[in-house]
């Protein structure tokens, strides 16, 4: 696709400003919404920007995103202690984790480097050998499955 099928000739501020750092229009704006009002469960309970003054530890926030991604991988939704989706739960806490390393606010704690490079490659050779020994695979189980199996 070409840039110039959304410029308006008759604008040429567009020239100028579909280049700017600023490309907020590319944010889903109901994700923005929800991760605004998380912002202000923490801002309620901690005060506002508080990690921009006591800092953050790594470890704290990606075992918190981390926590709501495994949740509502195992069928939980909502958080039950904000009542918010787990998934906006777990972009606010990777948002406040990445604004305190930009504002320099993270304590690194990860632990000792790992050669991530030689473990992905080892582990993408044993998934190809999986896809040579068994090129007809099963189907997943899901819920939504075991749901359907249930009204019928």
């Amino acid at each position: 696709m070409d840039i110039k099928e959304f410029m308006k000739d008759t604008n040429p501020k567009d020239s100028v400003g579909i280049r700017k750092w600023r490309q907020l229009c590319t944010i889903p704006i109901a994700v923005l919404w929800e991760l605004g009002v998380a912002m202000l469960e923490g801002a309620r309970k901690y005060g506002r920007h508080n990690y921009r003054v006591a800092g953050v530890r790594s470890s704290v926030y990606v075992d918190a995103a981390l926590g709501h991604i495994t949740q509502y991988e195992e069928g939980e939704d909502t958080d039950p202690d904000s009542g918010l989706h787990h998934i906006t739960k777990a972009i606010a806490t990777l948002v406040v984790l990445r604004d305190a390393q930009i504002q320099g606010k993270c304590v690194d704690d990860r632990p000792p480097k790992s050669d991530v490079a030689a473990i992905r490659d080892r582990l993408q050779g044993v998934v190809d050998d999986l896809f040579e020994r068994y090129p007809q695979p099963k189907g997943a189980f899901t819920q939504k499955q075991m749901e359907e199996q249930e009204d019928a």
